[in-house]
C-alpha cells in the first residue's frame, strides 16, 4: 500500500489553522485523491501524544491511504507555550494547516481572521455536537473550527480515606453530607497539618466560577447596547465567590496561593482525600511516575455536589480543530480534520473514557462508572463569555488574582468591583 510521508516534529510539553479557498468541501482533493499532492502540517496538543497516539497513527494511516502523494507533518505542542508559538507562526506566514485550539482560545483567532470557515454538514455527527463546544466555534452564523473532544470537572476522591473516617467509601450526594464527611476526615488526620480533606486551590477560578454559576451569577453579561461588562460584583456572583472561599479556607491546608495545575499531587502524596478536577486527573494520581500506583483501587470519580442540593455546574472544557485561513492545502487539511473528528475516531476516544464531541456517542458514557459523573455534567455545563477580549482577560489573570486577593484579606465586595473594572477595560476589545 502506498503511504503518505508522515514527519514527526518535536515541540513543547504539557496540558485543557488554516484553510483558505475550498476548505469547506475538499472538492479538489476529492476529485482524484490519488493525484493530490502537497504538504499538510498539523499541530496537535501533546495530550494526544500521551493518551491516544494509536488514534493519531490510525487516522494518519487512513489519510495516507487516501492521499498517497501528500506529505503529512505532525507537531505536538504544549499548552504552556502553544499560543505564543502559534501567534509567531501566523505573524511570520508559517502557520500550520491544522491547529488544535482549546475552546477558550477559539474566539481570539476567529476574530483576528486567522481561521477559515468550514461547512458543518460535511462532518459526521455534526447535528448532535455538544452545543457548548459548537458555540465556541461559531461566529456570525459561520463555523470556524470543529469540536474535537469535551472535558468536565468531577470530584476525585480516595474512597479508602472516606471509608476509614466515615464508614462509607461512597462520595456524598449532597454538599451538607460532603461537609460532614470532610469534617470527619479532617479530624481523623489532624496530626498531619498539611492534610486537606478537600484540596481546593485558592486561585482555582474554574472552580470558583462553578459556584458563581450555581447561584445564578456570571463572570460577565452582554447588555442591550451590545457590550459585555463584568458582573462579579452582582449579589448572586458574590454569593458563589463567598461559598468557594469558605470551602477553601476551611478544608485546604496547603498554600492557598498555589493554583490547580498539579493538584493531583496532593492526593498522590497522601495529603488529600478529595479534589475537584478534570476526570483524567484521576489517572495522574495513580500513574507510576506522576503518582502512586498503590492507590489504583482507592481513587474514584463522582459528581461534585453543589449548593441547594444540586450537582455543582461544571465548566465545559475541550478542544477544537481549525484550518488556518492562509493554508495552501486547505481542502486536504479539512479532510484530515474530518477523519480525526469522525464517528470512528470519536468512538476511539470514548473507549478511552474521553468525552466525544457529540451527544450520540456521549450518551453511553453516562452509564459507565468511570465516565458517568463527567458525561452527565455536560448538559448543564457553563462556559466563559464568548467575547472579543476574553483571551486578554485570561492572560491578565484577573480572576485568579481576584481570588488570591480575597484569600489575603481583601473584601469580596472590593475585590469583585476591582475585577469588574479590569474586565470592562479588556473584554470588548479584540486582539
Amino acid at each position: 500500500m502506498a503511504t503518505v510521508g508522515i514527519v514527526a516534529l518535536a515541540a513543547g510539553l504539557t496540558a485543557c489553522s488554516s484553510g483558505g479557498k475550498g476548505s469547506g468541501d475538499a472538492k479538489g482533493a476529492a476529485a482524484d485523491p490519488k493525484a493530490a499532492t502537497g504538504t499538510v502540517t498539523v499541530w496537535l496538543m501533546d495530550d494526544a501524544q500521551k493518551n491516544w497516539p494509536d488514534l493519531v497513527q490510525r487516522v494518519n494511516d487512513e489519510f495516507a491511504a487516501k492521499y498517497p502523494n501528500v506529505t503529512l507533518k505532525l507537531a505536538y505542542q504544549g499548552w504552556a507555550d502553544k499560543v505564543a508559538r502559534l501567534d509567531k507562526a501566523l505573524a511570520e506566514g508559517a502557520a500550520p494547516d491544522v491547529v488544535e485550539l482549546g475552546n477558550t482560545e477559539t474566539m481570539k483567532y476567529v476574530l483576528s481572521g486567522a481561521l477559515a470557515p468550514v461547512e458543518r454538514n460535511t462532518f459526521e455527527n455534526s447535528d448532535t455536537w455538544i452545543k457548548a463546544l459548537a458555540n465556541t466555534c461559531t461566529y456570525q452564523d459561520k463555523l470556524w473550527c470543529v469540536p474535537y473532544y469535551a472535558g468536565a470537572r468531577v470530584a476525585i476522591y480516595n474512597s479508602a480515606a472516606f471509608q476509614q473516617a466515615t464508614g462509607n467509601g461512597e462520595f456524598p450526594k449532597t454538599e451538607d453530607e460532603l461537609r460532614a464527611a470532610l469534617d470527619k476526615i479532617a479530624d481523623k488526620n489532624k496530626a498531619d497539618r498539611t492534610y486537606s480533606s478537600l484540596y481546593l486551590p485558592g486561585p482555582y477560578w474554574y472552580a470558583a466560577m462553578s459556584y458563581v454559576s450555581a447561584y445564578g451569577g456570571a463572570i460577565a453579561r452582554f447588555d442591550s447596547a451590545g457590550n459585555w461588562h463584568g458582573t462579579l460584583n452582582d449579589p448572586k456572583s458574590q454569593q458563589g465567590i463567598n461559598h468557594f472561599v469558605d470551602l477553601v479556607r476551611k478544608y485546604n491546608k496547603g498554600d492557598l496561593s498555589v493554583n490547580e495545575q498539579n493538584q493531583f499531587e496532593s492526593m498522590a502524596r497522601g495529603h488529600a482525600a478529595a479534589f475537584y478536577g478534570n476526570g483524567w486527573e484521576a489517572s495522574s494520581v495513580t500513574a507510576p511516575v506522576t503518582g502512586d500506583a498503590n492507590l489504583k483501587d482507592a481513587v474514584k470519580v463522582a459528581t461534585m455536589p453543589g449548593p441547594g442540593g444540586k450537582p455543582l455546574p461544571t465548566f465545559i472544557g475541550g478542544s477544537a480543530l481549525a484550518v488556518t485561513a492562509k493554508s495552501p492545502a486547505a481542502a486536504l487539511a479539512t479532510d484530515w480534520v474530518r477523519l480525526f473528528t469522525g464517528a470512528k475516531a470519536q468512538q476511539a476516544l470514548a473507549d478511552k473514557d474521553i468525552l466525544p464531541n457529540n451527544l450520540t456517542q456521549l450518551n453511553p458514557l453516562k452509564n459507565k462508572p468511570a465516565t458517568a459523573a463527567a458525561a452527565n455534567a455536560v448538559p448543564d455545563a457553563w462556559f466563559t463569555p464568548l467575547a472579543p477580549g476574553w483571551g486578554a482577560v485570561e492572560k491578565q489573570k484577573i480572576l485568579p488574582d481576584m481570588l488570591t486577593a480575597i484569600l489575603k484579606g481583601k473584601s469580596v465586595d472590593q475585590a469583585t468591583k476591582d475585577a469588574d473594572a479590569a474586565i470592562d477595560q479588556l473584554i470588548n476589545k479584540a486582539g
